[in-house]
């Protein structure tokens, strides 16, 4: 599944083109994705002005003049590909990033279309269905069961050394657990859990109120640095995520532990060698050496 900088790439690439864009035509190409789509999903979109897009942890939002707001999650293998109008010089999408290779998506997985007054063309593909789309009021997303109990968003100024210091206090469960949790900070995945905790040396499975308040600082800064840097070069994408233009990710280039069981740890003067373990059903990649 994407992470939060796979997500951020995409809503970066969409944004020059629907974001203040109306929405002249709109074609669901069949009744449901994941979920059923809304009743009058075609209807309540059609005319509408799309005001901003914005994310929410690993959701894309895109709030309308209508009062209602878009809500898209990629699911699996969900991915938006972009037809430039052609009064565009070269009629090419913005690309959001760097990318490794292309891909080119089925048009038997065209599910959704949104077609602008502008003549932009975005199709959003889903070979597995397992994205979805909604329609919500927006003065209520904050209280939508997908979003109530959410924590801060881990790029923004409210996830800080603070947060982690009450949501550690007196548990005993590992910092990886507590950092996947939704309610402690939102849209974290596994891999930028792993990558954080090694840039922090701090062990995965050390219990999290055992972990010095000192050393919560650090941990937020590596949060937000790796996830940053995973923005800036287009996510991690390892199989099927693909970017706003079709095109794959490859921070997965620059991982230290994550997929390297085995190899020399990264850290300057560090010995250890890359270990992995399964943690709570998902591999957990860390340096028993100098993650303590």
């Amino acid at each position: 599944m994407p992470e939060l900088p796979e997500v951020e790439t995409v809503r970066r690439g969409l944004e020059p083109v629907l974001s203040g864009a109306r929405l002249a035509r709109v074609r669901a190409n069949r009744p449901d994705l994941r979920f059923p789509l809304p009743d009058g999903f075609v209807q309540r979109l059609m005319g509408a002005k799309i005001l901003r897009l914005e994310r929410r942890a690993k959701y894309l939002l895109a709030p309308l003049d209508r009062g209602d707001t878009l809500v898209m999650h990629l699911g699996m293998t969900g991915r938006f590909e972009i037809a430039a109008p052609s009064s565009e010089p070269g009629g090419r999408a913005m690309r959001p990033g760097d990318f490794a290779r292309e891909v080119k998506p089925d048009d038997k997985h065209a599910h959704v279309v949104f077609e602008t007054e502008d003549g932009a063309v975005v199709t959003y593909y889903d070979p597995r269905r397992f994205g979805f789309m909604d329609l919500i009021a927006t003065d209520r997303l904050d209280r939508h069961p997908w979003f109530a109990t959410m924590g801060p968003e881990p790029l923004g100024e409210a996830f800080d050394a603070k947060t982690l210091v009450a949501a550690f206090n007196g548990r005993k469960q590992g910092p990886k657990t507590l950092l996947l949790d939704q309610k402690t900070v939102a849209g974290l995945g596994n891999i930028y859990v792993c990558e954080a905790l090694h840039r922090a040396r701090i062990s995965p499975f050390k219990p999290a109120g055992m972990i010095a308040g000192k050393r919560l600082g650090p941990l937020t800064t590596a949060i937000k640095a790796v996830l940053a840097e995973a923005v800036e070069v287009g996510g991690s994408s390892l199989k099927d995520f693909a970017a706003a233009d079709g095109a794959l990710g490859y921070f997965q280039h620059r991982f230290r532990v994550y997929d390297r069981e085995g190899q020399p740890c990264p850290t300057p003067g560090c010995k250890g060698v890359i270990a992995r373990e399964v943690q709570a059903g998902r591999s957990t990649f860390f340096c028993p050496v100098c993650q303590v």
